[in-house]
């Protein structure tokens, strides 16, 4: 994204929400489809995923939460901080999610 010569803030963001989003559908999910459209306007990531959904979108925005395996939480991962440094580093978040049929999570990152 540097090549587009975009502010090094907005690279730093979309970094951030990319990394946080794809380890939450891998950890969470198994994995998934990512699609980035980059617009003049923005940078709009939509994850995709056939997971188990999540039950209570609202507690899994809450700092500390986590649902994250033993195993997850040994690699050093689990701390809960996903979906809230995703919501503090994009201009908009949208989660969908239906339990046992997967998420859907749409992040907006605004380049002006």
């Amino acid at each position: 994204m540097n090549q587009l010569g975009l502010h090094a803030l907005i690279v730093r963001k979309t970094a951030i929400v990319m990394y946080e989003a794809e380890i939450n559908m891998v950890i969470h999910a198994g994995g998934g489809v990512v699609d980035v459209y980059i617009n003049p306007e923005d940078i709009r990531i939509i994850l995709k995923d056939n997971g188990p959904g999540i039950p209570d979108i609202g507690k899994a925005m809450e700092a500390g939460f986590s649902t994250a395996s033993d195993k997850a939480r040994e690699l050093g991962f689990g701390a809960g901080m996903g979906l809230p440094n995703i919501q503090k580093n994009s201009d908009d978040l949208n989660i969908e999610s239906r339990v046992g049929e997967g998420t859907t999570v749409t992040i907006l990152v605004k380049l002006n």
